[in-house]
């Protein structure tokens, strides 16, 4: 794949496809780590001279202008994360788009509305998603792809752009391929590997590939209680997919068979009550139980004390630790325990350590953790784990084009 460093830049219109799907509340950003990752490659387009129109989506409008879903409090934070004004197209490739571009002058950035306010981005028809790629296409001379955390879909920007355009990755995709490359070939051992998030129907693929490669896979979140529930407990009101127990069973046996060690919960923060994450209010009934006991009327909300030991006791002596999905509703304070504990245990490793992205990244920036600490901090949950699961990413494959 070509890099920015093989594009002539200077006087040029370059569309950059980002990743600045940020979490908003009340139109307020509450975690800015995915505009501060694509900054230096904007910054560096810039300062070549380069006229660079900024492109992303934003959450899941259903294909027409949706106002919650604005990119305008991104483009205020993302000049001031530059250190210069971006201006604002307020449509994707219509009246706004086409002037706002025009009046680019060199080392000047735009950024237009969220990608997903119009429904050829997201088309599963090639023929109605090119037709939107074309119109995107008129608005710049280059292309540069640097919005990992898309990579994995078959979008207009992400897939059908770069073949209309010149194209090269941004610093942003480089990095987080080789990093990938790190967990995936000729991997440093012991290589142990921490999964949460809430359905295990989300990791099946990965722990698929992962029997095969890593040594240690360590199980908290939601999907946990799937786990748990496969050993015969009662899980109570927790989430639960039952009809992923029987793959379960199954990869537990394969697991064992292949010598990789599957660390299950051992105690379990519960409560009859999920938490309000917005005003934190106390939790009157929360308890901490063994997992083989957890109550009927109560759910699992964040791996216990014990478990918080036993999991950082199986990542003391790893060489590679990767973190994908949070093993507790850490946006609660009485349930952020199990998370702050798996992060510290990173810190205190001397393992490379890759946070996989989404909920965990914003974990770690959320309970206050110095990023720079982590081997790296990943952009694009999904897309990781594909990448890990040996898929081919549409938008990496349009790259190489």
């Amino acid at each position: 794949m070509k890099t920015i460093e093989d594009l002539d830049v200077a006087g040029k219109r370059v569309f950059v496809r980002a990743d600045l799907n940020v979490p908003l509340s009340d139109g307020r950003i509450t975690d800015d780590g995915r505009i501060r990752a694509v900054a230096p490659t904007i910054a560096k387009l810039v300062q070549r001279g380069a006229r660079v129109v900024v492109a992303s989506h934003l959450g899941r409008p259903k294909g027409e202008p949706d106002p919650q879903f604005s990119l305008a409090p991104v483009a205020v934070r993302l000049g001031e994360v530059l250190g210069q004004s971006v201006s604002f197209a307020t449509d994707t490739v219509g009246e706004s788009a086409k002037a706002t571009v025009a009046a680019l002058a060199d080392g000047e950035v735009t950024l237009l509305e969220n990608l997903r306010f119009n429904a050829g981005e997201t088309s599963k028809d090639d023929a109605e998603r090119g037709t939107f790629a074309d119109r995107l296409a008129a608005l710049a001379d280059l292309y540069v792809g640097d919005g990992f955390g898309a990579v994995h879909r078959k979008h207009a920007s992400v897939y059908d752009l770069p073949a209309r355009l010149p194209h090269a990755v941004g610093d942003l995709i480089a990095t987080e391929v080789a990093v990938l490359k790190r967990l995936t070939e000729d991997v440093a051992r012991p290589y142990a590997v921490v999964l949460g998030g809430a359905k295990v129907s989300d990791k099946l693929g990965v722990i698929d590939s992962l029997l095969g490669k890593a040594d240690r896979i360590l199980i908290g979140g939601g999907m946990a209680y799937t786990f748990l529930a496969a050993k015969g407990y009662e899980v109570g009101i927790s989430l639960l997919q039952k009809d992923q127990i029987d793959n379960v069973k199954a990869y537990m046996k394969r697991a064992e068979e292949s010598g990789v060690e599957f660390v299950l919960p051992v105690d379990i923060c519960v409560s009859a009550h999920f938490p309000d994450t917005k005003t934190h209010a106390p939790v009157p009934d929360f308890e901490i139980v063994d997992a083989d006991k957890i109550p009927a009327i109560k759910e699992g909300l964040d791996i216990g004390p014990k478990t918080r030991e036993l999991f950082a006791s199986k990542l003391a002596d790893a060489a590679t630790v990767f973190w994908n999905g949070p093993v507790g509703v850490f946006e609660h304070p009485t349930f952020a325990e199990g998370c702050k504990a798996v992060a510290q245990a990173l810190l205190d490793s001397d393992a490379f350590t890759v946070v996989g992205g989404g909920d965990s990244a914003a974990a770690v920036r959320i309970l206050g953790f110095d990023e720079t600490k982590f081997g790296h901090i990943s952009t694009g949950g999904g897309a990781s784990l594909e990448y890990l699961e040996g898929k081919t990413l549409p938008g990496l494959a349009a790259l190489e084009g």
